[in-house]
């Protein structure tokens, strides 16, 4: 009988004290390598298509293979722009149950053996194995010796390999294939843990969307170049003829306007937002979804066109009043929101200007 003595009090330990709103309202952040663990098989797909994003800066060209077809390949990245035949390394990635087994994996190493023997293509530098629910110790320990791991694949070649590396004949171990086998480079096979899958993955732009915890931090703003570039000279024309329009005089070119100090130093600052929303397009790229940056644009011409087309004494006046309004938008909708601030958003004013989306003068 269990005595009063052994019963203690409930004290739940609780959340951390440093909780916020969110956590509130969704609950305590789940870490990424468990999410990776329960990711749908869709999900699983597009979380692999996303990391093989991450490797483009790695490779000459890199390319995914599906389908029964596939010989072996899932994500290629070419080394060489000879494709196959020039140096290329393969990540092969699983979605299983349970951490990868070497009963996973055998099928996958005589697909390689086979198909380069087979002169489909030259063996790869390296292949790496990849799972969902990470790589189990046993076959990290084969793996990680290349002699054991060449001995057992072939002990286990009649049973998990002959019949089942293609449906169109059982690929006996013997012959020219088992001289090949013999001489065959085991060390390149290795894997990339779950956590190396999500930090390749952190560098892509599908990151914060795929795990939430919010965008990385944004660099710091550059300020504009001395010289205007080529690609500001629309916006930079249609702010003359404003300035020109205002003080009812013509300014030919930027050096004609310095004599006009207030006229200037508002140029400036125009210029100085400009470049601000350039940066945080810049960032956008790397860090959000496609398009993202293009929708925040729509939201700030949807916000100040309006005020654009409302009569004004002149293009000066309908320009400052339109980067006023962008000034108080709130796109709190956008995930680019949290790193946009309001440099960015009147400098998205002068990005449109510089696609003729807005117009500071109204032709006749």
């Amino acid at each position: 009988m269990i005595g009063v003595g052994e019963l203690r009090e409930i004290t739940p330990v609780g959340t951390p004290s440093t909780v916020t709103a969110a956590h509130v309202t969704s609950g305590l952040p789940m870490p990424k390598p468990v999410r990776v663990k329960i990711f749908s098989p869709d999900e699983w797909e597009q979380f692999v298509e996303e990391y093989g994003a991450s490797l483009k800066s790695d490779y000459t060209q890199v390319r995914r293979f599906a389908g029964a077809g596939d010989m072996g390949v899932d994500i290629a990245g070419f080394i060489t722009d000879q494709g196959f035949v020039g140096g290329w390394d393969n990540y092969q990635c699983k979605r299983y149950d349970h951490p990868l087994r070497p009963s996973d994996v055998w099928v996958e190493l005589g697909k390689i053996i086979f198909y380069s023997f087979n002169g489909e293509y030259t063996a790869p530098q390296k292949h790496y194995f990849c799972a969902s629910q990470d790589i189990g110790t046993t076959l990290q320990r084969l793996l990680a010796d290349p002699a054991k791991l060449k001995q057992k694949c072939r002990e286990e070649w009649a049973d998990k390999c002959a019949s089942h590396i293609t449906d169109t004949q059982t690929v006996a171990l013997e012959g020219d294939l088992l001289t090949y086998f013999d001489a065959f480079d085991f060390s390149i096979f290795s894997s990339k843990s779950a956590l190396e899958l999500i930090e390749g993955h952190s560098k892509t732009q599908f990151h914060a969307v795929r795990f939430g915890g919010g965008l990385p931090p944004r660099p710091a703003h550059l300020p504009p170049p001395d010289e205007p570039q080529k690609h500001e000279s629309r916006y930079i024309r249609q702010l003359l003829d404003a300035y020109g329009e205002h003080a009812n005089v013509e300014y030919a070119d930027l050096p004609a306007l310095v004599a006009n100090a207030a006229m200037h130093g508002n140029f400036l600052r125009q210029r100085e937002r400009f470049y601000h929303a350039e940066a945080l397009r810049n960032f956008a790229r790397d860090t959000v979804p496609e398009g993202t940056f293009a929708n925040l644009q729509e939201e700030i011409y949807q916000a100040v066109v309006d005020v654009c087309d409302t009569d004004h004494a002149n293009g000066f006046n309908r320009m400052a009043a339109v980067v006023t309004q962008a000034a108080s938008v709130s796109s709190t909708s956008n995930p680019l929101s949290p790193a946009t601030n309001v440099q960015d958003r009147q400098g998205i004013c002068h990005q449109l200007a510089n696609d003729d989306r807005l117009q500071w003068i109204v032709k006749p």
